[in-house]
């Protein structure tokens, strides 16, 4: 896949497309990685890398109807996103043709209760519709606690929520700024908690009453 030539100033303001599943999950964490350049790695971190890794450096495969490229580089002007997908399948196409793409993401754990990695999969989606000129209407998740696919359709209003998150996502990375904490029971799983300090930080203490226990003390 070879994309179009961009200008430079627009290159230069392409945020990565894994900022959109951080933005959902929670906007300061994207802020702390893709504005503060902050990273921490945890168990569950270490085995989302591992499976990604897996799934990128497998090789290539052809069977009857379908063809499987593995690491696959994705950019969108529309979205403003640049990235890679682990895996794409090209259904169908006769000779010279690729087919129709279908995006598989792979992701540690199980399905969530948000729409994080729906939209992350959406946009690699119209990353390609952007490449190929051919619409992608469905692709799938797999997760690696169900060892199972879940597919993903691409309906109006997941379309709508990848807009809206990309253009809020880009609108926050380009401002370089990085929301207040908001305390939250998913604070526990986020392996920035501690660079975060939510817990702390959501409601400092005053000057006055620091500056009374420094005294007092």
């Amino acid at each position: 896949m070879t994309a179009s030539p961009i200008d430079r100033e627009t290159e230069e303001a392409l945020i990565p497309l894994s900022a959109l599943q951080h933005y959902l999950f929670c906007p300061r964490q994207c802020a702390l990685i893709h504005v503060e350049q902050l990273w921490a790695e945890d168990v569950a971190t270490a085995e989302g890398r591992l499976l990604h890794e897996k799934a990128d450096s497998g090789r290539a495969e052809a069977r009857p109807g379908v063809r499987t490229a593995r690491g696959v580089a994705l950019r969108s002007v529309a979205l403003g996103v640049t990235g890679k997908a682990d895996v794409v399948e090209f259904h169908g196409g006769r000779r010279g043709e690729p087919g129709i793409p279908f995006p598989v993401e792979y992701k540690r754990g199980k399905p969530k209760a948000h729409r994080a990695d729906e939209v992350q999969l959406c946009a690699q989606a119209m990353c390609l519709e952007e490449a190929f000129g051919v619409p992608v209407t469905e692709g799938a998740l797999f997760y690696g606690e169900t060892r199972r696919r879940l597919p993903v359709l691409f309906d109006d209003a997941l379309r709508s929520l990848t807009l809206q998150t990309a253009a809020a996502a880009r609108t926050m990375i380009g401002a370089q700024v990085t929301p207040p904490p908001v305390h939250m029971p998913a604070c526990r799983r986020c392996s920035l908690e501690a660079l975060c300090q939510p817990a702390r930080l959501e409601r400092p203490p005053s000057v006055a009453r620091w500056l009374a226990a420094q005294i007092g003390s």
